[in-house]
C-alpha cells in the first residue's frame, strides 16, 4: 500500500494552480498602470488616521437604506438582493470608478424573527465576483437560524471598471480603495442589521483577502461581533510581495511609474526607467511599505477576542486559531463545513 501525504498533495496542487494562473503571464498582471498617483497619497494618509481612536471617531457610520427585491422565496427562507450608495468618504467616492459607486448585497434569511437569529456578512476573496460561492457557504447555516449577507466588493462583479481585466486591479491605489470601501460599507451594513433590521447577534467573515477585511471590520466595530478570517494572511504584503501574486505583478510598470514620479516628467521609455537608478528590489520594498498599511496586527484588538476564530491564520491574543489540512486554494473547496462550524461557535460566544 502506498501512503499519501495529503498535505503535500494539496501544496503541490496549489502551486500548480498558481503557476498556471500567474507564472504563465498569459493575462494582464496586477498594477499594470502603476501606483495610482494622488489617489495613493490620499489613501495612505486616510489609512494612517484609522487608529488608535478610530472606533470612537467613525461611529455611527453613514446610514444605508438598501433598495430590496426578492429573488426567490420558500416557506422557510428568502433570498433578496439590495442596492445602496457606497458609504465611503466623499473624497474616496471621487477616487472610485463610477461603476463602484453603488454597492450590491445578497441577503439570505430564514423566516424567523430577527431577534431569534444571527446574521453574518461574508466578504469577497480575490477573484470572487459573484454572490454564488458565499451563498453556498452560508446556505446550510439557515438550519441554525443564521442569516447570510453577501457584499459585492468595489472593482468586482457589476462594480468592476470597464477597463479592468478580471480581478487584476490596474493600480496599487485600487487595492487600498477596494479595502477601505469594503470596510466602510460592511460597518454601515452591520449598523443597519442592528438598528434597522433588529438583529442581536452579528458577525463578519471572509476568505483570503476577504478575511483580512473581515479582521479589520471586527477590529474597528465598537461592540462585540463574531469575527472569522478564513485562510487570511495578516496583510496584503504576504501574497503580493512573498506569495504567488508576486509572479502576477507588473514590476516593470511600477518601476517605470516610480521613475516618472521621481524625475517629474510626463513619460519615460523602459530604457530610461532602467537608467533612472530605481531597481526592482527598491520597487518591491516600496510596495511592501504601502501594503503594510493593511497589516491587521496594527489594528486594535476586537471588543470580544473570544468571538474571533481564525482558520489557518495569525491571531490576536485571546482569539482562537483552528487549522485545516490543505493549501490556500484547496482548503476552501474541502473545508466549508469547518468554516460553518467556526461561524456557529463564534456567534455562540457573543
Amino acid at each position: 500500500m502506498v501512503s499519501v501525504n495529503l498535505g503535500l498533495v494539496h501544496y503541490v496542487l496549489d502551486h500548480i494552480y498558481g503557476t498556471v494562473l500567474h507564472r504563465t503571464k498569459l493575462g494582464t498582471p496586477f498594477f499594470s498602470k502603476g501606483w495610482g498617483g494622488t489617489k495613493l497619497d490620499l489613501l495612505e494618509k486616510m489609512v494612517k488616521q484609522l487608529f488608535p481612536e478610530a472606533r470612537c471617531q467613525n461611529w455611527p457610520p453613514t446610514a444605508v437604506q438598501p433598495m430590496w427585491k426578492t429573488v426567490w422565496e420558500t416557506k422557510s427562507s428568502c433570498l433578496r438582493e439590495g442596492v445602496f450608495r457606497t458609504t465611503c468618504d466623499p473624497r474616496l467616492i471621487e477616487a472610485l470608478p463610477p461603476e463602484s459607486h453603488n454597492a450590491r448585497v445578497a441577503f439570505l434569511t430564514p423566516k424567523v424573527s430577527p431577534e431569534k437569529m444571527a446574521c453574518v456578512i461574508h466578504l469577497a476573496g480575490t477573484g470572487d465576483h459573484s454572490f454564488e460561492r458565499r451563498l453556498r457557504l452560508g446556505g446550510p447555516l439557515l438550519k441554525d437560524n443564521i442569516a447570510t449577507m453577501v457584499l459585492e466588493s468595489p472593482y468586482y462583479g457589476q462594480r468592476r471598471p470597464s477597463m479592468q481585466h478580471g480581478s487584476k486591479l490596474q493600480c496599487v491605489s485600487d487595492l487600498l480603495l477596494l479595502g477601505k470601501a469594503t470596510i466602510d460599507e460592511a460597518l454601515s451594513l452591520l449598523y443597519w442589521l442592528q438598528n434597522e433590521a433588529g438583529y442581536g447577534k452579528m458577525g463578519i467573515c471572509g476568505l483570503s483577502m476577504g478575511g483580512v477585511h473581515a479582521a479589520m471590520v471586527g477590529s474597528l466595530h465598537p461592540t462585540p461581533i463574531a469575527t472569522l478570517p478564513f485562510l487570511a494572511p495578516h496583510s496584503a504584503v504576504v501574497p503580493f510581495c512573498d506569495g504567488l501574486y508576486r509572479h502576477a505583478t507588473a514590476w516593470d510598470a511600477l518601476r517605470k511609474d516610480a521613475a516618472t514620479l521621481a524625475q517629474d516628467v510626463t513619460s519615460l521609455t523602459e530604457d530610461t526607467a532602467q537608467k533612472s537608478g530605481i531597481t526592482i528590489e527598491q520597487v518591491r520594498e516600496r510596495l511592501r511599505s504601502v501594503l503594510s498599511l493593511t497589516d491587521v496586527t496594527r489594528f486594535p484588538v476586537p471588543k470580544n477576542p473570544q468571538a474571533v476564530i481564525f482558520v489557518g491564520a495569525t491571531a490576536w491574543p485571546g482569539s482562537e486559531v483552528r487549522w485545516v489540512t490543505g493549501g490556500h486554494v484547496s482548503s476552501f473547496f474541502l473545508h466549508n463545513d469547518a468554516f460553518r462550524k467556526a461561524i456557529v461557535d463564534a456567534l455562540d460566544r457573543l
